[in-house]
């Protein structure tokens, strides 16, 4: 039997992450050293407030059972950590939904939203599950440039009439991934006119909310005037409490939006288990201390790399928030190039940019998620790589 898959998965752009993973792993076979500055999953544990929470209530039988959706106690802790953190007012009846991670989310919102032949506009460069989700849902991807000379805003009177008629939907984050921008308060009212205009659902996606540094204020789409008629949030607490594995996050605002997402959710999931949503509670409703120690942690990261690259010739502008360094390549070099002559004669992993869309290219993607000793270990090793590369080529 030769098995064909589905004409859609031609369409998944995911070729450069396998084969960046698979020289990686190559190369870590062979006994070299590889600092890992790739993938986008926190290094840093969970608090003993996580960890405690599912002990306990792991160990009691009758939390064995499916919990279908999450609970009312879920949704009101949400509704507190967005009042505390955000100066959003949330209704957990309906302005709340639970997602086994915000990607579970994004991932399903186009097959629950978009008709076969309607766009959806998509940041460029932008997290690889935006345009997939609109792919496999079979609609169409209009994306929206997102350039350093435009300070990484999509510029909304570029896009066509023509397009705009048929768009169903746009999806931005700020704080993004791998474009590292924020979105200040004027940018999110334009965009709340622009939906309401158009007819178009916003989806934002807020996964790094509490990852912002130097005193930038934390801005949820959700705090400006409008966006729960047009939009939603999704959120994570994966990146804000490090709890990847547990795959819990959760989408908030418009209830329209977030009923039709759970009709669907409810033909493909059974919920959370009831100890992490338990875990998930307690850590949304503490008081919040972690937050702030690890937000100084990886501050101190980013200045580490991006101290050692500058010392090493490299010129890398400050992020302003994310785990992440998003930078132009030195010049002469590809995005491809660059991450894999760095990988096989470094040993540092990052991610070419134009892995997330065209206009990435010229840039790569650095995950700050070593400690600050590796870091400074990684900036050394580029900075020998490309003395040696400038030697070799003069």
């Amino acid at each position: 039997m030769n098995l064909q898959p589905s004409s859609k998965m031609d369409k998944l752009t995911t070729s450069i992450f396998i084969d960046l993973a698979n020289r990686k792993n190559e190369l870590i076979k062979k006994g070299k050293d590889v600092i890992d500055l790739s993938v986008g999953s926190p290094d840093l544990p969970p608090s003993s407030l996580v960890m405690d929470t599912i002990a306990t209530y792991s160990k009691d039988p009758a939390n064995y059972g499916y919990t279908l959706t999450g609970t009312a106690e879920f949704s009101e802790a949400v509704s507190y950590f967005y009042k505390n953190r955000y100066h959003v007012e949330l209704n957990p009846n309906n302005e709340v939904l639970q997602l086994m991670g915000s990607q579970d989310g994004l991932s399903h919102l186009a097959t629950a939203m978009v008709n076969p032949g309607e766009y959806v506009l998509v940041p460029d460069p932008g997290y690889p599950i935006y345009e997939a989700s609109v792919t496999i849902a079979g609609g169409r991807v209009y994306p929206m440039p997102l350039t350093e000379e435009n300070n990484f805003l999509p510029n909304l009177e570029d896009i066509p009439v023509e397009v705009l008629e048929k768009t169903k939907m746009m999806i931005f984050s700020y704080p993004g991934n791998p474009v590292t921008a924020i979105a200040d308060k004027s940018f999110f009212e334009q965009v709340v006119t622009f939906a309401k205009k158009h007819q178009i659902l916003v989806v934002h996606d807020f996964a790094y909310s509490e990852l912002i540094f130097d005193e930038h204020p934390q801005l949820s789409f959700m705090s400006i005037e409008g966006a729960k008629e047009v939009g939603i949030e999704f959120n994570s607490l994966s990146k804000t409490f490090n709890m990847a594995g547990c795959r819990i996050g959760y989408v908030v605002g418009n209830p329209q939006a977030l009923q039709i997402l759970a009709s669907l959710k409810s033909h493909m999931d059974y919920g959370v288990f009831l100890p992490i949503q338990k875990a998930a509670i307690a850590v949304l409703t503490s008081d919040y201390k972690m937050l702030s120690e690890q937000k100084k942690v990886y501050e101190e990261r980013r200045d580490t790399l991006i101290g050692g690259l500058n010392k090493g010739g490299w010129k890398v502008k400050t992020t302003p928030a994310t785990m992440f360094i998003w930078t132009k390549v030195p010049q002469g070099w590809t995005s491809s190039q660059f991450a894999f002559e760095l990988l096989d004669h470094a040993g540092v992993a990052v991610v070419p940019g134009d892995a997330f869309g065209a206009q990435g290219e010229g840039y790569v993607r650095i995950a700050l998620v070593q400690p600050s000793n590796r870091l400074a270990e990684a900036a050394e090793r580029i900075q020998t790589f490309l003395e040696t590369s400038q030697a070799a080529t003069n």
